[in-house]
């Protein structure tokens, strides 16, 4: 491996926001793969800016290998609006002529190979960028880096507006790149840790650096964490022993000497300053009646553009959903529709009565961005009940991370992050019993994503959440649905790996049906809303037993270590684990074969 970028003793900072980067030194080979993670506004994007030259340190120096080719997708970026996405991404009019196209993807074939993998087979290479939204701009810019060659290639949030299925195929396109240095900021950690080789944690005005992707680096922070508490606990002991030496008796302070109180001064002065943490615990929730959405045969549309058709689908109190689809498949739509934003165009909608919705929207539209931070959560609610204690609007607005600093903040002068934070700090605020999120991911750093997944761990709510965020879906739902396009919402019991594998199906195999849900196949299509019913409560039932083998096998699995060395108990608790296995393994495939057959699932 050789070396192609340096940082030798680099500092940057900006006016008013302080030093962001101090005295950092790194460097980087032609082969690396580097996540770089930490919290909104600790300098991910002038780290990348540092790296491409777009923006000189203050203090050390950048340096690069001679005739490097680095090619860098900004947050922020400007296309003509005249210009075709042929333009963009084989010509001009982004990229300079000496960033001339590979040639395996200079062809039209090439170019619709990746915008077929970025979530975008319906673009035209003659469409001009102008009428795209941002979403759409970026990937195009994104697909003009994928078919360029580069020494290093640097990305700035490159997840942001893909569904799952882009995800993925960025990922592997990423991975199987034959040459090439990779620098990503992103907050998806299941991109990071199937993408990355390494991890650069920015913070604290430094860059640390990691070997492995997400999940080794928030084991090494651990890690760190651990020693870190350890030594701080070493040093406050030897602290208030100096302390009290200092304190003993007025006549005798003269005569210390002065390396002890030089020592003591020190010590009091290493203090380091209180972190912003932000520890978000469960709000006290609603009551949540027996039933929650219920929906009948409906049909909805966005447009002209069919949503539902014929749906027939059940949400009840406790479940947890993750909605899936492409870009334009319609989840946003059918998130607003259970948030009573819009009302289907036929079928019968039932809300249950109890049911207090929280609708979180990709837009922050919604923000008072007049007030300051402590006057919009107050504008929701004064006194909050956390836990077991009453807390004030200010407390809560401490328990999400904005400190006395923060709270007289104009809402319009946050970053997108803490604008992200203060949405979900008034929605939840407002004690709901249902969580309809869209998107939530977006705009997050991965330590607000940590704390915001442990709060939904344990959300004794409904949840259904539509999401990019592979690593958020797995840990915090149950239960997956996909939207394909045409009508359907279709249960994956294989959650993200199922709908993955079924997008690739359909787009190798169209599916010719503009019927939707009910016409998903002959059993499906004959099966009456009594017989639906009937097979909905068979699933519920099916899906008890199941739970019931899972619990008698993990006592199984008790058993057999605590009776590890009587031969014969073994053998018999080994007999009666293969026997519940069976049985689990035989209610799971009529519980797959059911579930085909069922609309809407």
């Amino acid at each position: 491996m050789a070396n192609i970028v340096n940082l030798d003793r680099v500092s940057k900072g900006y006016g008013a926001a302080g030093p962001l980067l101090t005295d950092v030194s790194l460097g980087l080979d032609d082969a690396d793969r580097i996540g770089v993670v930490g919290l909104n506004g600790a300098g991910k994007s002038t780290l990348l800016r540092l790296l491409t030259k777009q923006e000189e340190p203050d203090d050390g120096r950048v340096t690069h290998r001679r005739d490097l080719r680095v090619l860098w997708l900004p947050q922020a970026l400007t296309l003509d609006p005249g210009a075709t996405v042929r333009d963009v991404v084989l010509g001009t009019a982004w990229l300079a002529e000496s960033m001339g196209a590979e040639h395996e993807w200079a062809g039209d074939s090439g170019v619709r190979a990746i915008l077929d993998g970025l979530g975008m087979p319906h673009l035209g290479l003659d469409q001009p960028v102008g009428p795209m939204s941002g979403g759409e701009r970026r990937r195009v810019a994104l697909a003009a880096l994928l078919v360029r060659d580069a020494d290093l290639l640097i990305l700035d949030e490159p997840t942001n507006h893909l569904d799952v299925g882009g995800v993925d195929w960025l990922a592997r396109h990423l991975v199987g790149r034959k040459s090439g240095a990779l620098v990503v900021v992103t907050h998806d950690r299941w991109f990071l840790d199937a993408v990355c080789t390494d991890t650069w944690e920015v913070g604290d005005q430094t860059v640390r650096a990691y070997e492995g992707g997400f999940a080794a680096w928030t084991l090494a922070r651990a890690e760190r964490e651990r020693v870190a508490a350890a030594t701080e606990a070493r040093r406050q002991n030897l602290l208030r022993k100096e302390i009290a030496w200092l304190r003993r008796g007025p006549p005798a302070r003269t005569s210390k000497p002065q390396f002890r109180i030089d020592a003591a001064n020190a010590l009091i002065a290493d203090v380091p300053p209180p972190r912003d943490t932000m520890s978000l615990q469960r709000l006290a929730t609603s009551r949540l009646g027996k039933q929650v959405y219920d929906l009948e045969h409906v049909r909805l549309h966005a447009g002209p553009k069919e949503i539902l058709h014929d749906t027939t689908w059940q949400v009840g109190p406790g479940d947890r959903i993750a909605i899936l689809g492409a870009n334009g498949a319609g989840k946003t739509t059918l998130l607003r529709m259970l948030a009573g934003v819009t009302r289907p165009d036929g079928g019968r909608f039932a809300v249950g009565s109890t049911v207090r919705p929280a609708f979180l929207s990709q837009e922050l539209a919604e923000l008072p961005t007049r007030l300051r931070v402590l006057e919009a959560v107050e504008e929701v609610a004064r006194r909050v009940q956390l836990g077991d204690r009453e807390i004030s609007a200010a407390q809560l607005a401490e328990v999400f991370g904005f400190d006395d600093r923060r709270l007289w903040t104009p809402v319009g002068d946050l970053s997108g992050g803490e604008r992200r934070r203060l949405q979900l700090l008034r929605l939840l605020a407002a004690e709901p019993n249902v969580l309809l999120f869209d998107e939530p991911t977006n705009d997050l750093d991965t330590d607000t994503l940590a704390a915001l997944e442990d709060l939904l761990d344990s959300w004794p709510g409904t949840l259904v959440v539509a999401s990019h965020d592979r690593y958020l879906i797995e840990r915090v739902t149950e239960s997956t649905y996909g939207m394909f396009g045409d009508g359907r919402l279709v249960h994956l019991p294989g959650g993200v790996d199922e709908y993955l594998a079924r997008a690739v199906d359909r787009r190798q195999t169209p599916v010719a049906t503009a019927t939707g849900g009910a016409a998903a196949g002959p059993t499906a299509a004959g099966m009456s809303a009594a017989e639906a019913r009937t097979a909905k409560k068979e699933l519920s039932r099916l899906e008890r037993q199941i739970g019931k083998l899972d619990q008698r096998e993990a006592v199984l699995m008790d058993s057999l270590a605590a009776h590890a060395t009587e031969y014969a108990k073994v053998a018999e608790l080994d007999g009666e684990l293969k026997e519940v296995r069976a049985e689990r393994e035989r209610t799971e495939e009529a519980w797959l074969a059911l579930a085909e057959q069922v609309p809407g699932n």
